[in-house]
């Protein structure tokens, strides 16, 4: 069976008064059955955010830097004394759901996963002192969304899913989002 050519076909409306003639091409489609070699191929692949909280310090600086070209480069977040953020991460992995749960992804595990690689080491933490996996990256959000994705990436695949996408919210005007 194949697809039949399009048709072209001259179709009349009346909206309100208004007369038109438009040109449509009519288009008769295969069953999906016919585009796959078999149903098993018909994926369906979903998504799913997990939301975490906490609350860390750090300052944007470099030590091979002046104070003043530190300022220059990243203002007010280079102060010495530090500053502090109360973040929100959202973790999105993908799968199919499964056909025994309906489920991607048993959210208790992710979530006990998030827990462990991520928000027991950075929640009221230093970022730049306590945060073992930011050891030597300067602690811009963009790095630490990297670097969390590099602490969750093998774990999650580890649950049969895959990881999606990082998005860390700094500030109200302030996000990033890592798709590895």
């Amino acid at each position: 069976m194949k697809p039949a050519a399009p048709v072209t076909m001259i179709m009349r409306t009346n909206i309100r008064g208004w007369e038109r003639e438009t040109a449509v091409a009519v288009v008769r489609l295969l069953p999906l059955s016919m585009y796959f070699r078999s149903p098993s191929m018909i994926m369906s692949l979903v998504h799913i955010t997990r939301r975490e909280r906490f609350s860390a310090a750090h300052k944007l600086s470099r030590a091979d830097w002046s104070p003043e070209r530190n300022l220059e480069v990243f203002g007010k977040c280079s102060s010495p004394n530090w500053h502090g953020h109360n973040y929100e991460l959202w973790v999105t992995v993908k799968g199919e759901p499964s056909t025994d749960t309906g489920f991607v992804v048993d959210l208790s595990e992710l979530g006990r996963i998030i827990h462990d690689r991520v928000i027991r080491h950075v929640d009221h933490k230093n970022i730049d002192v306590d945060v073992e996996f930011m050891k030597g990256r300067l602690s811009s959000t963009e790095n630490l969304a990297i670097a969390i994705w590099e602490q969750l990436s093998g774990p999650i695949s580890g649950i049969g899913c895959a990881l999606h996408r990082i998005r860390l919210k700094e500030t109200e005007n302030n996000e990033v989002e890592y798709y590895g």
